[in-house]
């Protein structure tokens, strides 16, 4: 297990981010340290750049590879030994969206999607709610979701097959596990389009007519996302 901290960290609530080495992660680990929580930044790949974001918010780095069931439990098990509860789970790690037609979804896209999206954060939330939530019958559990699943106007956007799959299956774990634990808060947040690297996966030309038709003529910032993510936490504590 890749753990990378000098000693624990003094603040006493701990929130775990998954893909907190990414944009919308990163930014929501550097604005819950503002408000004097401590970050775990869970990451896949990303190593160097949560050891960085880890010194920066005197938090600790924490391999979270959602895509692989012994990385997981091992990040449970670390997690459930500290002497500081862990309050909260974000899960903001996702594989950026393949772009192409319903019928040409690629299967090695849809089960990485699923992985990380469903089969991974559901045993992330099991884990976390068996080992440190249920003894204190306390807990929440934050998913980042998409404006892409549509949920807002009923039609989702086309050409993002696998990812808005998946982010609906997310939605379910999250709704699964409120089901059968009402003492833990479980609840989403889908933002828009966000200047983060995932924005790579999309053509410049279809980028830049999208800017132009926002009310302000740009895409929301990862910042301002973490904002949100930050207050919802506020809110529920």
């Amino acid at each position: 297990l890749l753990v990378y901290a000098n000693r624990w960290p003094e603040m006493a609530e701990l929130v775990l981010v998954s893909g907190g080495s990414g944009g919308i992660g990163a930014a929501t680990c550097r604005h819950l340290a503002t408000k004097g929580v401590t970050p775990i930044v869970g990451y896949a790949s990303g190593q160097d750049r949560a050891k960085s974001i880890a010194e920066e918010t005197g938090g600790t780095a924490l391999a979270l590879d959602l895509s692989d069931n012994d990385v997981i439990d091992h990040a449970v098990e670390w997690l459930a030994s500290s002497e500081h509860p862990l309050t909260t789970c974000i899960l903001a790690a996702s594989p950026p969206p393949v772009i192409g037609p319903f019928g040409k979804i690629d299967d090695e896209d849809m089960m990485r999607q699923w992985k990380v999206n469903v089969f991974g954060p559901r045993r992330l939330v099991a884990g976390l709610v068996k080992s440190c939530f249920r003894k204190r019958k306390q807990g929440t559990v934050i998913a980042v979701l998409t404006e892409a699943m549509g949920i807002s106007n009923g039609m989702a956007s086309p050409g993002m097959g696998a990812y808005v799959i998946a982010k609906y299956g997310l939605m379910g774990v999250l709704a699964t596990a409120n089901a059968e634990y009402p003492w833990l808060t479980a609840t989403t947040i889908s933002p828009g389009f966000t200047e983060t690297e995932m924005l790579t996966a999309f053509d410049e030309r279809f980028l830049e007519i999208t800017r132009n038709q926002q009310p302000d003529g740009r895409f929301t910032s990862p910042e301002e996302v973490a904002r949100n993510i930050v207050s919802l936490v506020s809110t529920i504590s």
